[in-house]
Order: structure tokens, then C-alpha cells, then sequence
């Protein structure tokens, strides 16, 4: 096995939301929403540094009075990876280093995951290994919506494909083959690779799917995704935070 090089984890917390304005800053059972991301993910012990990187002065000095490093990034990203590249940057994180997405409106975050997330970089062949993201089993009912991400993988364990459609099509209905891998959205990248992805223009099949990690693919950058039976449980909508704090009340005990 060889050494995990160093790991940073970033927290990318905007404001603005379509769906919930000011949603990392909603109280739950006494903490903003990302104090507690930032805590989970503090709590694997994987990480050099884990920053929140914010394009608000509400978020920032909430994250201050918490003792919680967090950086300051343009308002102008248009999305959540080039908010994370330049708080990378901000970090100094080495080429070789790891540099970790963690989605700031899941505070249920199972730790675990992260490690999961990580293990290909410190794993035979990992010298390699450029990005990771992580997949669980899914039944097809569920696999049916458009809003589940769905991935395919090679025999290596390399994503082949990411669609909002139902993949592997299962011609026969025998439900005997290779079963739907619901893609969960957590991202590692070596420094070098997501300077790389940042730079490269956006592609013809990350436009048509909307997923920013065909870019990846369109590219030939291979990302290799790591199994895991831990469940996400994702703050979309006000109405999702009273199912959070149910998991959280339960996960404290």
C-alpha cells in the first residue's frame, strides 16, 4: 500500500440558492448547516486542512466564530469545482496533493465515506489514480428518475458513463445483470487533475446531461469510483431539515 499523500477538504458554501437562499447557515439543533459538514468531515482524520469556501461575509464570520478556517472566494464561479480550485489554491495544496469536494448541505456525512473516497489514492496502482467519486447499489424503480445519477464502470473500477437515464439498459427485464449504481456526488481530484479540469472547456455531453463530471470522461481523464453502502442524506428544500436533524438526533446519541 502506499502513503496517502496530503489531503485537503474543501466546503463549498453559497449563499445564494435557487431552491433555499442562505441554506449553510440554517440552524440545526444549534449549529449552521456546514459547522456540521465541516465537523464530520474533520472527524475522518484524513485531512491536512478542511476549509469552508464561501462567497459571503454572513457565511465567513459564522465560520470565524466557530474556529472554522474559511476563505473567501469570487462570487462569479459557475460552479461548485471552480469555487473549490481556488480555495486550493488559497491552501497552497501541493500538485500531487488530494483535493476533496465535499458537499456543504450534507451534515448527516458519514466519515466513512471519506475514506471509502480516498482508498484509491493509497491502493495498488494509485500513482495513477487522478479522480475518485463514490457509488452505491440502487434498486430500478428508484434508478428510473432523472434526478438519481446513475454510473457504469469497467472491470477496474473506472467510470464508463454518468446519465440521468437508466444505465445499464436491461434489454432482457431479467434483472439477472449488473444492477443501476447510484453516483453520489463527492469528488477527489490530484491538484494537477482539477487545475486540468478547471481549464478545459465544457463539453458536448456534460452540456447535454448537465454533469460536470463527463468532462472528465470527454477528456480521457479516468475517474475511479469507489463502492459504498453509507447513505446520503442531502438538504435540498426547507423541508428536508427536519429529516436531517432525525439522523442527526439519532447519529449523536
Amino acid at each position: 500500500m502506499h502513503a496517502l499523500p496530503p489531503c485537503y477538504g474543501i466546503i463549498p458554501a453559497r449563499y445564494d440558492s435557487t431552491r433555499f437562499p442562505g441554506k449553510p447557515l440554517v440552524d440545526i439543533l444549534g449549529k449552521p448547516m456546514f459547522a456540521w459538514v465541516h465537523e464530520r468531515a474533520s472527524r475522518s482524520g484524513l485531512f491536512a486542512q478542511v476549509a469552508v469556501a464561501t462567497d459571503d461575509e454572513r457565511i465567513m464570520r459564522a465560520a470565524q466564530e466557530r474556529g472554522i478556517t474559511a476563505l473567501m472566494t469570487a462570487r462569479t464561479h459557475q460552479s461548485g469545482t471552480d469555487r473549490v480550485l481556488e480555495a486550493a489554491r488559497l491552501l497552497g495544496a501541493e500538485p500531487e496533493a488530494v483535493v476533496v469536494n465535499i458537499q456543504g448541505d450534507e451534515p448527516a456525512l458519514e466519515p466513512g465515506m471519506l475514506a471509502e473516497l480516498l482508498a484509491p489514492f493509497a491502493g495498488p496502482g494509485s500513482e495513477v489514480v487522478q479522480a475518485a467519486t463514490l457509488a452505491s447499489p440502487m434498486d430500478r424503480r428508484e434508478a428510473a428518475s432523472p434526478d438519481r445519477v446513475k454510473v457504469v464502470c469497467d472491470a477496474l473500477g473506472r467510470a464508463l458513463y454518468f446519465s440521468r437515464s437508466l444505465i445499464p439498459h436491461d434489454r432482457d427485464g431479467s434483472g439477472a445483470g449488473v444492477g443501476p449504481l447510484l453516483h453520489i456526488g463527492l469528488y477527489a481530484f490530484r491538484m494537477a487533475t482539477l487545475e486540468r479540469f478547471a481549464a478545459l472547456p465544457q463539453g458536448l455531453l456534460e452540456n447535454t446531461e448537465k454533469l460536470e463530471q463527463l468532462r472528465l470522461l470527454e477528456n480521457g481523464i479516468p475517474i475511479h469510483v469507489a463502492l459504498t453502502k453509507h447513505s446520503c442524506h442531502g438538504v435540498d428544500r426547507p423541508e428536508d431539515v427536519h429529516t436531517v436533524t432525525q439522523i442527526l438526533l439519532e447519529q449523536e446519541k
